[in-house]
């Protein structure tokens, strides 16, 4: 997103405890729009760092600083603490359960931090605090969208990378801005909260209300699945292109 100068989120500190696509992909959206962002890695890294394609950790940490921090150990937990007493956000994709047994949950820091906009995004959700998930098995697959893709007999195809990871970013930063909005009228930090699972939900949404109506939404990506005049089809030349009447 280009904006005009000043950024719309210029002054905003943002203190990131995520790894590899969707949490550091919100991150790196704030950053774009002008936020201050600072990263926390373990000593080892972000697993994202270990990837052949280093472009893939790129394109998510870029608008950031970085500091390596060993949270099991409680000078880490205390620099970290310091770095939240002056941030905005903190975002993070941690499993609950994890950031819990580091006193690093919500309820510990709002408490301490009240002003806190607290950003977390799970594979399934706040109520699932132990279960992992990725966006091949949360967005992907359990949301059921590789499934609405697939022709009956059919084998399942692949996620691209980050497919599902991306647009979760964006809901967080979408949530993100309507927190700090709603800062700025109460005065008060607050939860803010997606998943891989609710993303690909939301991706499905138009399939769900059908389906929830009473019809059985078509399985498969025919090339004209709707409509003649709303489709794909190959010319002479063997070149695809899509009709959009």
């Amino acid at each position: 997103m280009q904006t005009t100068n000043p950024k719309p989120l210029a002054g905003v500190r943002v203190v990131e405890l995520a790894v590899v696509i969707a949490g550091p992909a919100a991150a790196a959206m704030l950053g774009d729009w002008g936020a201050d962002v600072v990263k926390v890695e373990p000593h080892a890294g972000d697993p994202h760092r270990a990837n052949t394609q280093t472009a893939y950790f790129e394109l998510d940490n870029r608008n950031k600083r970085s500091i390596c921090l060993d949270l099991k150990l409680e000078v880490g937990r205390e620099i970290l603490l310091r770095l939240l007493e002056d941030a905005d956000v903190f975002v993070t994709n941690l499993r609950p359960a994890a950031l819990a047994g580091l006193r690093l949950d919500y309820a510990t820091l709002t408490e301490r931090f009240p002003r806190l906009v607290y950003a977390s995004i799970t594979g399934y959700g706040q109520a699932a605090p132990e279960k992992a998930g990725y966006d091949i098995g949360a967005f992907w697959s359990r949301a059921g969208i590789a499934l609405a893709l697939t022709p009956e007999g059919d084998a399942p195809p692949v996620s691209r990378p980050g497919l599902g990871d991306h647009p979760t970013g964006l809901a967080m930063v979408a949530g993100i801005a309507g927190a700090l909005f709603q800062r700025e009228r109460t005065g008060q930090g607050s939860l803010v909260e997606t998943s891989l699972l609710r993303t690909g939900l939301y991706v499905l949404g138009s399939d769900l209300v059908v389906q929830m109506a009473g019809d059985r939404p078509v399985r498969g990506l025919r090339r004209a699945l709707y409509n003649p005049l709303l489709a794909c089809y190959q010319s002479q030349d063997g070149k695809w292109f899509w009709l959009l009447g």
